[in-house]
């Protein structure tokens, strides 16, 4: 069997699969893309044919308009086979959000997988994660260090709860990304028992409308920008995290600012953004995840991405897997709320590193 690195490289472009003649989630436009999932770190513009999971593409479509979501676009479902040049590819669940999948790829015997953005715990908005066992195991690893284990959603949505419970005559707002963390939300609230309406800031319907189109009940949500600022005591209010630090939060009755993403677990920078209540709510796979899929893909190589790459490589060697670090650029964390890329990212995660006192 050919070895991965022959013909799986890593070019400016992006990671490049050069049988099959495509690159996977390209950071520039190219002639052949195949994409993981919708957030736009992955999801560019430009390219001339994509093939992606029906509900990635309309999440595109969406978010970049229909002549920039590819001149072609091919829909695969899960598990359905098609060659590509010469490469027999496929998609499995990814479990991060709506329509997000891992690229399976086969060449002359040998398997890759990349997983694209994942996580596994369950989501009531996205298909669950799905182990693939491979030869190469291509992984995020943005939360890869020991001190990041998320709790169970339900808990944290319980200390949402408790607070609206405990500061009725507040406004509730939440920082979230409009794309998957929103939806979640959502859904999560409505499998709480909260079944009165959720409000909303404008820049998150257009996303909720696209889950709603392709079967995915969020219930009573309204806008926040046009409610009565009475209306909205002792509700629940969703905005993009830039717009909880925005003078438009000042609309809001004495406001308790949240916001969910993983990197709530780390202090400082729900302090540095002046969120009363952190919940730490991921659409990532923490540490325990990242390591449980490393054994149940049973890959002999992984190569790592995008996140702290050495913490894993050594989690990685210390089960006899050999591991390598991609380095590539062009890819941040748009979905947690972060909007620095490439190199700034890696710079954060460095200054991250020494605020948790863990080595570098």
């Amino acid at each position: 069997m050919p070895h991965l690195e022959t013909w799986l490289k890593v070019l400016p472009n992006g990671l490049y699969c050069e049988p099959g003649g495509f690159f996977i989630d390209p950071v520039r436009p190219v002639d052949r893309a195949v994409i993981t999932h919708g957030h736009a770190d992955h999801a560019r513009a430009g390219h001339r044919a994509v093939l992606a999971t029906a509900d990635t593409l309309a999440v595109m479509r969406a978010r970049l308009g229909e002549g920039n979501a590819g001149l072609s676009q091919q829909a695969l479902g899960w598990h359905e086979p098609v060659t590509v040049g010469d490469v027999k590819v496929w998609l499995s669940p990814a479990g991060h959000v709506l329509g997000s999948a891992q690229v399976a790829m086969e060449y002359q015997g040998s398997r890759a997988v990349v997983s694209g953005d994942y996580k596994r715990t369950g989501d009531p908005t996205c298909a669950g994660f799905e182990s693939v066992p491979c030869d190469v195991f291509v992984t995020e690893a943005t939360f890869a260090l020991p001190v990041f284990i998320h709790p169970p959603p339900a808990h944290e949505i319980r200390r949402l709860l408790d607070s609206v419970a405990l500061f009725s005559d507040r406004t509730h707002v939440v920082g979230c990304y409009a794309l998957g963390k929103c939806q979640r939300l959502i859904a999560l609230l409505r499998q709480a028992g909260w079944d009165r309406p959720i409000w909303l800031h404008g820049a998150l319907a257009s996303m909720c409308a696209v889950y709603q189109q392709r079967g995915i009940d969020l219930g009573d949500l309204r806008p926040a920008t046009v409610a009565a600022k009475a209306a909205l005591v002792g509700a629940i209010v969703l905005a993009p995290p830039g717009a909880i630090a925005d003078r438009w939060v000042r609309r809001l009755e004495d406001p308790v600012v949240a916001l969910a993403s993983g990197w709530m677990r780390v202090r400082q920078r729900a302090k540095s953004r002046g969120v009363e209540l952190p919940l730490v709510i991921s659409d990532h796979a923490d540490w325990n995840e990242l390591n449980a899929t490393l054994d149940d893909v049973a890959a002999p190589e992984v190569w790592v991405t995008h996140g702290r790459e050495e913490a894993l490589i050594h989690a990685a060697a210390k089960r006899g897997i050999r591991g390598r670090a991609l380095r590539l650029l062009g890819y941040g964390e748009e979905d947690e709320g972060e909007q620095a890329q490439g190199e700034q990212v890696q710079g954060e995660r460095h200054d991250e590193a020494a605020d948790l006192h863990l080595p570098r």
